[in-house]
């Protein structure tokens, strides 16, 4: 997955009702980069759009992770805290080694 799709499924979880717009401009994308993402996230089956039934706007949509969705995000949180914490634990020797000369 690219870190583009894991920053909009990490933005989609915070926020399922923000508009499309809303999320281009949390994101730094433009709208069409954002509506590139959520395709391929949707495509993929880890999001679902769903219209909003009593709105005046029948474009306006709310977006839904799918379980795989949330064990994606979930998976791909973990794999980057595993990696920071062996970052982490490698400086720390580092300097460990270095206080010791």
């Amino acid at each position: 997955m690219k870190l583009d799709e894991f920053n909009t499924l990490r933005e989609i979880s915070a926020k399922p009702e923000s508009s499309q717009r809303n999320l281009a401009k949390k994101l730094g994308f433009s709208l069409g980069k954002l509506n590139y993402c959520v395709t391929a996230l949707k495509n993929k089956g880890l999001i679902k759009l769903r219209n909003f039934k009593n709105s005046e706007n029948k474009a306006k949509y709310s977006y839904l992770l799918t379980r795989k969705g949330f064990s994606e995000k979930a998976k791909i949180t973990i794999e980057f805290m595993k990696r920071k914490m062996k970052e982490y634990d490698e400086l720390k020797q580092e300097l460990e080694k270095i206080k010791k000369k």
